[in-house]
């Protein structure tokens, strides 16, 4: 039997369970977080080490804070009339919430998907591409191409759009490719992090198995975190899994001990299904 209480884990408890070497950089490194929408508080004190190059799966019930947590990572929460948040929250050591620090430059270094597929429905598939780069006013038709087709690669949806990317627009593309397009979006301002908010949640599953495969090439080269309400999703995808219950940090290691050897009595009554 598995005992002990609900407690925020610690960096060096997670370093115990995850290991020295992964975690000795963090490519992000929240401390004593904490959110608001208004008077109600979401998020209490989160201390969380996110490794870089690996896929870091964030689980819990609804209405966990799971989402909440995520948007703090790009700043996108404070975006919410009367939502706040407090603590630090260190990109490579750069504390995003330092006075002077400008959300818009941390949101093109922290991507971000969301659930559902939001392509820009006047936009064709290379304006979708390429809409934040023409934001920060890049124009330079040779390096858009070359994004276009990188970000597409990157996404592995250029075979399929590849003689259609100024014909057709974004959302005349099935579910998925909607997803994968949304991907290359994110892709093409070349973040360090991508924060996925259950990005399969809604397609089929011949769709949730690209974007799966597509994770697993991803995070070769860039730091993501996954929000998902399906354990089997985060047993598959991810390296680190954290399980967030009431607001609180209850559990973080290793995806394997976590779904096989937790520590915590609430992380094992979640997985085997007795609340949730």
């Amino acid at each position: 039997m598995i005992t002990g209480s609900m407690t925020d884990i610690r960096p060096q408890d997670q370093e115990t369970l995850v290991g020295a070497e992964a975690l000795a950089t963090p490519a992000i490194a929240v401390h004593k977080l904490s959110a608001w929408f208004g008077a109600q508080r979401i998020l209490y004190d989160i201390e969380l080490l996110v490794p870089p190059r690996r896929v870091t799966a964030i689980i819990g019930p609804s209405g966990c804070g799971k989402t909440t947590f995520l948007r703090c990572l790009d700043r996108m929460h404070e975006v919410v009339p009367g939502a706040r948040a407090t603590g630090q929250v260190l990109l490579h050591k750069q504390d995003i919430y330092a006075p002077g620090v400008d959300p818009v430059l941390i949101r093109r270094r922290i991507g971000m998907v969301f659930q559902k597929p939001n392509p820009f429905p006047t936009m064709s598939i290379y304006d979708n591409v390429v809409a934040g780069l023409k934001l920060n006013g890049v124009r330079r038709r040779s390096l858009l191409d070359e994004v276009v087709e990188r970000s597409l690669c990157q996404a592995a949806l250029w075979p399929e759009v590849k003689d259609k990317l100024h014909k057709s627009s974004g959302v005349s593309l099935s579910g998925g490719e909607q997803q994968r397009l949304c991907i290359a979006r994110a892709l093409a301002l070349e973040p360090e992090v991508l924060l996925m908010d259950e990005p399969c949640s809604a397609l089929d599953p011949t769709a949730t198995a690209k974007i799966e495969d597509l994770i697993h090439k991803l995070k070769r080269d860039y730091t993501v975190v996954i929000v998902t309400h399906n354990m089997q999703q985060a047993a598959r995808v991810s390296s680190l899994t954290a399980f967030f219950y009431l607001g609180k940090l209850v559990e973080c290691g290793p995806t394997t001990q976590i779904f096989e050897r937790p520590l915590m009595q609430q992380t094992e009554d979640y997985i085997t299904g007795k609340f949730g």
